[in-house]
């Protein structure tokens, strides 16, 4: 099962949750941490249009 290991977000309102906040109010600094991310943590980022990227990881445990 996948399993969100990061939020970067553009606003940190209204975002709870088990897996780490990156709150980064500037856009391209968002998709750079994002992306350097999804390297660091081997995943895959979704941005789902609203100004948040989550990273999920799909490895088997």
């Amino acid at each position: 099962m996948a399993k969100i290991v990061a939020i970067v977000t553009v606003n940190g309102e209204g975002t709870r949750g088990g897996a780490p906040i990156f709150i980064e109010p500037d856009i391209d600094k968002r998709e750079t941490t994002a992306f350097l991310l999804e390297k660091i943590l081997d995943a895959s980022a979704h941005d789902l249009k609203n100004g948040t990227i989550i990273l999920v990881d799909r490895h088997q445990e």
